[in-house]
Order: structure tokens, then C-alpha cells, then sequence
């Protein structure tokens, strides 16, 4: 990224959230972590480096904590949607819609609540940068991850509104699809009586063209590109980093 920026980060304590904020820090970005459990987060020592335990559903407390960015900074340059859950594999009739609603609120509502905080501040200096963190499942569906996928779709097509929406007032908005990941999360995709490990190894692994998992930094990589100058004509995209997942 070219220029100093500060950065909005949610899902900051899962594996990709903190890969993203490690590397922001290290090119010298200012990043304010949002995420309900931030334990992950205790052995970053950088001043640069602001984290809130916060439920980001709480539209109060997350328009508050971003209106105090702007006040302190006087500008938010970018945000990255990393906040996500899992679903077990199960079939459709298995789905409560306890878990519906869940899948939903944390992995779309929780996008919208966030790029309703901060867009307005961006629109002030009429430039800013919105990255979210997708699924390849949302083009490559797996069985059993129907609600899942539904709502990695649901956030793809809401950036690729936002993106079209927010263009003249030079706001970009993308999508970075993940493949398979070799993060914790990975495992909460098996069925509940499967053998995590054969499923990863026999299953996922051998889903990926070039035969690795992807790893938290090849998407903080993304990232870092997507928020930066190189990509300033990118917007409404969807950014495949899946291993020839997708394909």
C-alpha cells in the first residue's frame, strides 16, 4: 500500500483477520481491530495497532467506536470485512432457523452495519477502499454448506452493489474469495461425525489445483493489494484466491 492508511478491521481475531492486521502493521498502516474475541490479538505489541472487543451486530457501539477513528484520525481510508462463520455439513432439513439466522447476521447484516458506519467518512474525502472476505464455495458450492454458501453469496452481491453505488465518490468496493484454508475454521466444515484430518487431507486438499491449502497470508496478501493505489481502478470485482478452486 502507498500511503499510510487507517484501517478498519473486523473478524480481527480469526486466523486471516490477524494475518491481515500483522501485515497492514508492518507497512507502517494504523489498524483498528473489531472482533468479539481478541485473545488471539494479545501478542501484537504495535502502538499502531487499536483493538475493541466488540460484537459488531451491535450497530450502537460500532458506529460510536467508528465515529472515535474519525475524531482522533480525522480520516478512515479503509475497511476489510474478515468476520465470518462456519457451517457443519448437513442437509437443508437439518438447518434450525436459529442457525439460518446466525449464518446470516454475522457473515452479511454485520458487512452492512459496518459499511453503513464508515462509508459516510470515507465520502467526506471522497476516496476509500472496502474489502470483503468471501467464500469460493459462493461459486463452487459444496453439499451440506446450503446456508453457508447462501449467505457468502449474499455478501458478494452486496459489495458488487455498494460497489456501483459508491463509484462516484471514488469509494471501491471488492470481494476476495478464498479457497480451502489451512485455519481453524477449516475444520468446522466437516460433517459432525466425520475424522476432521481425512476430511481436510482427502476432501479439501485435494480440491486445490495447485495442491496446497491456502494460507491466512496469501489473503492478507490480497488484501494489502486490493487497499493499495495498484488497484485503484479495481472495484466491483471478485478476486478468486482459491489455488484453481474455482475453476
Amino acid at each position: 500500500m502507498d500511503d499510510k492508511q487507517v484501517v478498519i478491521v473486523t473478524g480481527a481475531g480469526g486466523g486471516m483477520g490477524k494475518a491481515i492486521i500483522e501485515q497492514l502493521l508492518a507497512q507502517g498502516h494504523t489498524v483498528i481491530g473489531l472482533d468479539l474475541s481478541i485473545t488471539a490479538l494479545a501478542d501484537i505489541k504495535d502502538d499502531s495497532l487499536h483493538i475493541y472487543e466488540v460484537n459488531v451486530l451491535d450497530e450502537a457501539r460500532v458506529k460510536q467506536i467508528i465515529q472515535d477513528v474519525y475524531t482522533q484520525y480525522n480520516r478512515i481510508d479503509s475497511l476489510v470485512n474478515a468476520l465470518g462463520i462456519a457451517q457443519s455439513a448437513i442437509p437443508i432439513e437439518d438447518v434450525s432457523i436459529e442457525q439460518w439466522d446466525q449464518l446470516m447476521n454475522v457473515n452479511v447484516k454485520s458487512i452492512f452495519m459496518t459499511v453503513k458506519a464508515v462509508v459516510p467518512y470515507m465520502k467526506k474525502k471522497k476516496k476509500g477502499a472496502i474489502v470483503t472476505i468471501g467464500s469460493i464455495s459462493a461459486v463452487r458450492p459444496r453439499p451440506g454448506l446450503q446456508a453457508y454458501i447462501a449467505s457468502k453469496g449474499a455478501a458478494e452481491s452486496l459489495t458488487r452493489g455498494l460497489a456501483i453505488e459508491l463509484a462516484p465518490f471514488q469509494i471501491r468496493v471488492n470481494t476476495i474469495h478464498p479457497g480451502p484454508a489451512d485455519t481453524q475454521m477449516l475444520s468446522q466444515f466437516t460433517a459432525v461425525d466425520a475424522d476432521v484430518e481425512q476430511t481436510k487431507e482427502e476432501v479439501f486438499l485435494q480440491s486445490v489445483p495447485l495442491g496446497r491449502l491456502v494460507t491466512p497470508n496469501d489473503i492478507a496478501n490480497a488484501v494489502s493489494y486490493l487497499l493499495s493505489d495498484a488497484a485503484s481502478i479495481v472495484t466491483g470485482t471478485t478476486l478468486h484466491v482459491d489455488g484453481g478452486r474455482g475453476l
